[in-house]
């Protein structure tokens, strides 16, 4: 697999993530029959069958258990890991091929096995199989009064001009199905741009979303049970300037920020995407920058390219807090991730022009709370554990 600069911070094959979208659509009416017909029944069966399968692979040498995390493992999965530890619950990851993100966790006599991060049983929803897609979540939303931004779905280069045409400018072209702002295009003001941003976003999913470029900053709200737990604001990397230093300066001395030297924070690096980004700005690293004025290097707010977090939950507006919660509410479902763009978000978004919802995701990065650059730590991986097993609680 040839390595892409648009997958950053992971790499992801197109032709399977494309595909993937593909069969699931063949999928789906299958599934929601079986779901209508059995209702949790099939996810029982599912769950009987899991570990007796991942015995036999592991006793015919096909799989393997790890007991602890492994370096391929994410931060997600390291963080909830490590709390699982401090409450002693016995956690361990299946491998099979390609295949890993099967947990299993044993406490006291009781059992659970999930993918990526456990739910509780009671409060599976029917929105789990549609929340992670960004067209179908817009339309919902927009029923429900949530804000979002105008747009819609694209599937051929012309409807996509269509709806161009139809919004405010700039705009974004994004994949209906994905994370982590993979093949995302911001800041397009031209038909030319927009086939490009849409020709990007196509080479993973079939579906792109051209909808108008909200304004503020990227924050992204963990809920576990419907409740709010925590907000982190999401920066691209970028510096401030102080009309002393030149830009090329002021990155120097960002850069030698000890928490940049990885694993989780890493350097700005000036390639050819960040030349883009500066030239768009119309600034050199020569020039010196006004005092307070912000300067991007990238288009993307990962920490693998050098982006930051603060965790701001403490300041959040309590409307902001509600309507977060009433997408909590109005999926319901156990834990879900909801990225939004607000310009303050210390002022309620019904005071707030272009802001709003931009997707939510039902396998969200909890450790983005647990490590933040900036502010205090929020332990999601505890709120979350005390739900599914809350025999664990500690005291």
């Amino acid at each position: 697999m040839r390595h892409c600069k648009d997958c950053e911070p992971a790499q992801e094959n197109h032709f399977v993530a494309y595909t993937s979208v593909v069969l699931g659509w063949i999928d789906e009416p299958f599934f929601n029959l079986m779901e209508h017909i059995f209702g949790n029944t099939a996810d029982r069966i599912a769950d009987w069958f899991s570990l007796p399968f991942f015995k036999l692979m592991v006793f015919l040498k096909l799989g393997h258990f790890s007991y602890k995390p492994e370096a391929s493992d994410t931060y997600r999965t390291r963080c909830f890991w490590e709390e699982a530890e401090k409450r002693g619950i016995k956690m361990y990851e299946f491998h099979f091929g390609p295949i890993d993100n099967a947990f299993v966790a044993e406490f006291k006599g009781k059992r659970i096995i999930f993918d990526g991060l456990p739910r509780s049983e009671k409060t599976i929803s029917p929105a789990l199989v549609w929340m992670d897609n960004k067209g179908i979540m817009k339309e919902k939303f927009q029923k429900e009064g949530l804000p979002v931004a105008t747009g819609g779905v694209a599937f051929t280069k012309s409807k996509a001009l269509k709806i161009f045409n139809s919004i405010n400018k700039p705009v974004i072209a994004k994949p209906n199905l994905g994370s982590r702002s993979r093949h995302t295009t911001i800041h397009i003001n031209t038909p030319e741009e927009l086939v490009l941003g849409f020709k990007k976003a196509k080479k993973i999913s079939p579906l792109v979303i051209i909808e108008e470029e909200l304004r503020g900053s990227l924050f992204r709200g963990t809920l576990i049970d419907r409740k709010l737990i925590a907000v982190v604001k999401r920066d691209q990397p970028e510096v401030i300037g102080d009309g002393v230093h030149t830009l090329r300066e002021l990155l120097e001395e960002e850069n030698k920020r000890t928490e940049r030297s990885g694993p989780i924070f890493h350097k700005i690096m000036i390639d050819n995407e960040a030349e883009l980004e500066l030239k768009r700005q119309n600034i050199k690293l020569e020039d010196v920058p006004e005092k307070d004025k912000v300067i991007t290097f990238s288009q993307k707010t990962s920490r693998g390219c050098g982006g930051t977090t603060t965790e701001v939950t403490n300041i959040t507006h309590p409307d902001n807090i509600e309507m977060l919660e009433h997408v909590g509410r109005f999926l319901n479902d156990s834990l879900i991730g909801v990225d939004f763009i607000i310009e303050d978000i210390t002022k309620s978004w019904k005071e707030e022009q272009h802001c709003g919802i931009i997707e939510c995701n039902s396998l969200p990065f909890i450790d983005l709370h647990h490590y933040p650059l900036f502010g205090k730590p929020v332990n999601v991986a505890a709120k979350l554990w005390d739900l599914v097993m809350p025999e664990s609680k500690i005291k």
